[in-house]
């Protein structure tokens, strides 16, 4: 693992908690496979009726486990649910993060089955949304059922807020949480969004790369021209668009926006040496991703370029003509969309104010290029020797039987800053998915076993929260 110092012993198992689990398995699964039949697609305006739909499938379940003050809250766009089980007096508090809904599922043809008709199979659940984040609701759900069929209260208060907007940025999650602070006090937030690490070894996630993601539109006129008649005399927009993608990135890795790594947290020395001793085998995840050889950061490691430091990309890219056979037209228009991921101390408003002026000054006269911000969030980050984090520790290491080791993910949880900066809570980051699991891509999947083993750490993590010094924070 690291040198961190080692945790204290976790409690016992509760045998009758671990009776009710068994006892339930089958139920369970299918009450995954039922929840991931909803297509919550946040980004899709056709399915914002599919959301109200899940948010009301979580607000049941919640009632049905004896949370009280359970609301469906609507927001300009998709709602939030809330709920509240505070059964333990003088206990602290927990506030409970997942979201609902899902990545879209382009492209169908390489799905298995249909993506909104998940099944079980081999110690596998597939379907969209069974890993990213339906599942790890679930298990939060399920480790509620399995207290109460105990004769059991969790050892902690339980505040509960899953999200609708987690694939589209939480723009409305981020309007709520100042407004609705009243009902949000706690001692630490758990979000349960985050995966295990290569190999799928128990782990911790203590870093999360922030992002800001935008468009780039180039115009040239209101209809395509003719290239015959009129080329050679104006500038293409792809060949423009083109350029100005070449220009924000250099062969090293580097972003070359002005600016850009201004405000980047140094790695220290030995934020390297934990690093590198974690199992990572760069071949070996060549492989599994099966692209013809790994490029990162001039400088750094393919580890620390893909969880910890910034990075830009194009995410799509489109204009002119893409059928079968020739058009000889120029473009009237073309367009890209791209993301970065930020590290601590970047802000996204910042980043995309670079960006636009970056763009501005690199695009070729001719055209008309506009930069617009699509959605950002902060990076986070949160000590391994934070009590919070070692109480986690202890209950991955009361199911698991080894010690987690602690990483820093490349992906984004945007509400996990605002947990941080607007609630002034530490943040654990308790999730269980295997890391391979096809998130955002066809034929998404979820271990049985992770579910088993990740359902049976958070009944274990409240009885290890219930240990945390009050002002904890």
């Amino acid at each position: 693992m690291t040198d961190e110092p080692r945790s204290p012993e976790p409690t016992p198992i509760d045998p009758a908690v671990e009776a009710a689990l068994v006892g339930s398995r089958e139920a369970r699964a299918a009450t995954l496979l039922e929840f991931a039949r909803i297509p919550s697609i946040s980004t899709q305006p056709e399915h914002a009726a599919d959301m109200v739909t899940a948010a009301e499938w979580i607000a049941a379940r919640l009632r049905g486990v004896g949370a009280t003050e359970v609301e469906v809250c609507e927001t300009q766009l998709h709602p939030i649910v809330y709920g509240r089980i505070h059964e333990a007096p003088g206990a602290p508090t927990v506030l409970v993060y997942c979201h609902f809904d899902v990545q879209p599922v382009d492209p169908v043809e390489l799905w298995e089955t249909a993506p909104f008709e998940p099944f079980l199979r081999d110690g596998r659940f597939v379907g969209r949304g069974v890993a990213d984040d339906k599942g790890q609701l679930v298990m939060h759900l399920s480790a509620i059922e399995a207290l109460r069929a105990a004769g059991r209260a969790p050892a902690v208060n339980l505040t509960f807020v899953f999200e609708g907007e987690e694939e589209y940025g939480s723009e409305s999650l981020f309007a709520w949480i100042p407004q609705n602070r009243h009902r949000l006090g706690a001692d630490v937030a758990v979000i349960s969004d985050t995966t295990y690490f290569e190999g799928n070894v128990p782990a911790i996630t203590v870093g999360l790369r922030g992002i800001m993601y935008a468009q780039i539109d180039v115009e040239l006129s209101p209809v395509d021209l003719h290239s015959g008649q009129y080329g050679g005399s104006v500038e293409n927009p792809a060949i423009a668009l083109a350029r100005i993608i070449t220009a924000l990135k250099g062969p090293d890795g580097r972003v070359r926006i002005p600016t850009f790594y201004d405000d980047v947290v140094a790695l220290s020395d030995a934020d390297r040496a934990q690093m590198a001793a974690l199992p990572f085998d760069e071949e070996s995840f060549r492989e599994e991703t099966q692209v013809p050889a790994l490029v990162g950061e001039t400088g750094w490691t393919i580890l620390e370029s893909r969880t910890a430091r910034p990075t830009l990309d194009v995410n799509g890219i489109w204009g002119g003509f893409q059928g079968d056979g020739a058009k000889t037209i120029i473009p009237a228009h073309a367009h890209a969309k791209v993301s970065t991921r930020l590290v601590a101390d970047q802000k996204p408003g910042k980043v995309f104010e670079a960006l636009r002026d970056y763009v501005a000054q690199v695009a070729p006269r001719g055209v008309r290029v506009t930069t617009t911000f699509i959605h950002g969030g902060e990076a986070s980050l949160t000590p391994t020797d934070h009590p919070a984090t070692q109480a986690a520790a202890r209950a991955i290491r009361a199911v698991e039987g080894v010690d987690p080791v602690f990483i820093r993910e490349g992906g984004s949880i945007p509400v996990t800053a605002a947990f941080s900066s607007v609630l002034g809570l530490p943040v654990v980051l308790a999730g269980f998915d295997q890391p391979n699991c096809n998130a955002h891509a066809p034929n998404e999947w979820l271990d049985e076993r992770n579910f088993e083993t990740g359902t049976r750490i958070i009944v274990r993590l409240w009885d290890e929260l219930a240990r945390l010094p009050r002002g904890a924070q």
